[in-house]
């Protein structure tokens, strides 16, 4: 398989970038390199890439923006994408309070020219990253994919549910074979500098203030980053086909009469915040210096995975206990930044 990864020197991109080159297929890789954080590391994620031994002559990198629809048409041209996984996002939630243009640019803009080089170069199959987020104000849980996602909590979220209807529309009309995966709070190593688990690590090694919303009582499916890869490496051969039982009267909203589908990426567990720190401090022999703070525009007060769909389907369950995982980003952490 050649296999195009957008947002390949991001924490997932990354990771699914080195799963699918250790699988023996050819990986081209795209990346904005932002600076909405670190860019540094996303150039050591790039360097670990190539340093792979899988790597050879059967990765390539091209610095692309997803917005550049030119450039993007160019590369789809030139080469011959079997499949395309788009991991490729402005993200962050709270970011988007103060610079929504850029989820607008990327989110929605450079979706939308994703899907129509995928449709004019007759790719096979397009995987592409939704988000837990896109549940927004439903408060039913465990959250599964025949759930209700039409009440965002945030900018961020709205483009991610807009991603799952664009797809779909492809996919009804032009017969695009799309499937989205909801994603619920992936942590490891060479994780995001942005997300909690980093933000408290490097607070608790640095004895610093660590600020901690809703005074910890909000709750995560917190995912090793190794299990959400494993799922998204069994989706990417698994070509979606219409499903033949779709109701049009009552729509059941993870299948359809297109061949498009939706899933969740989990770890079918949701635990307090206040357990996710005390685990850290475990892990770095520290403890934290909290302050409580109430709760902030646009978070959700807890998230929890139904991945009974994803197991049908891929046979996909998580492995990966939240101690272990914890403990591998923590010596991860401690290695990266020599601390």
């Amino acid at each position: 398989m050649h296999v195009l990864v957008t947002g390949a020197a991001g924490f997932i991109g990354y990771h699914l970038t080195l799963r699918l080159l250790a699988a023996g297929h050819d990986v081209t890789g795209i990346d904005n390199l932002n600076d909405y954080y670190d860019v540094q590391l996303k150039k050591d994620r790039l360097a670990s890439i190539a340093s792979a031994p899988e790597a050879g002559k059967h990765f390539r990198f091209v610095r692309l923006d997803l917005a550049d629809n030119a450039g993007l048409d160019a590369l789809f041209t030139h080469e011959n994408f079997t499949y395309v996984v788009n991991m490729a996002a402005q993200a962050g939630v709270r970011y988007s309070l103060q610079n929504p243009a850029a989820y607008i640019s990327t989110n929605l803009t450079g979706f939308g020219h994703l899907l129509e080089c995928c449709r004019n170069h007759n790719v096979a199959h397009l995987i592409f990253a939704s988000s837990s987020s896109v549940y927004g104000l439903n408060t039913q849980r465990p959250y599964s994919v025949r759930h209700n996602t039409d009440h965002p909590a945030s900018l961020y979220a709205a483009t991610k549910k807009s991603n799952e209807l664009m797809a779909h529309a492809y996919s009804h009309l032009y017969r695009l074979p799309c499937t989205g995966v909801r994603l619920f709070t992936v942590y490891g190593p060479w994780g995001r500098p942005d997300m909690a688990p980093h933000i408290f690590a490097a607070a608790i090694v640095r004895g610093q203030e660590l600020r901690v919303f809703n005074k910890g009582r909000m709750c995560r499916d917190f995912t090793y980053i190794d299990d959400a890869v494993e799922a998204l490496a069994r989706l990417v051969p698994l070509i979606p086909t219409p499903d033949t039982d779709f109701d049009t009267a009552a729509p059941n909203p993870a299948a359809s009469s297109a061949p498009w589908r939706v899933h969740n990426i989990g770890n079918n567990t949701s635990v307090e915040l206040n357990t996710f720190i005390s685990l850290l401090e475990d892990a770095f022999g520290q403890k934290a210096r909290k302050t409580f703070l109430p709760m902030q525009p646009g978070d959700l007060e807890a998230t929890f995975a139904d991945i009974n769909d994803m197991n049908e389907r891929t046979g996909f369950t998580p492995k990966t206990h939240l101690r272990d995982g914890i403990a591998r980003f923590a010596a991860w952490y401690r290695e990266y930044y020599k601390s």
